[in-house]
């Protein structure tokens, strides 16, 4: 670097770095969640169709007036 060379550094909005981070932390957050809480695909159809079974069973018993 020669004397009297002046280095500039680009401006950064630190709002859209603070928030960008913010964004990546609870997309990381949410990813995590949704392996530890999530319910795979054959236990959303088991619950479907325990609920449908309910139902069928339900409207069967129901008193007409």
């Amino acid at each position: 670097m020669a004397r009297g060379e002046v280095i500039v550094a680009d401006i950064v909005n630190l709002n859209k770095v603070r928030k960008a981070r913010a964004k990546a932390e609870a997309e990381e957050t949410a990813r995590n969640n949704r392996v530890r809480f999530g319910r795979t695909r054959q236990e959303k159809e088991a619950a479907r169709k325990e609920a449908e079974r309910k139902d069928r069973d339900m409207d069967g018993k129901q008193l007409d007036e």
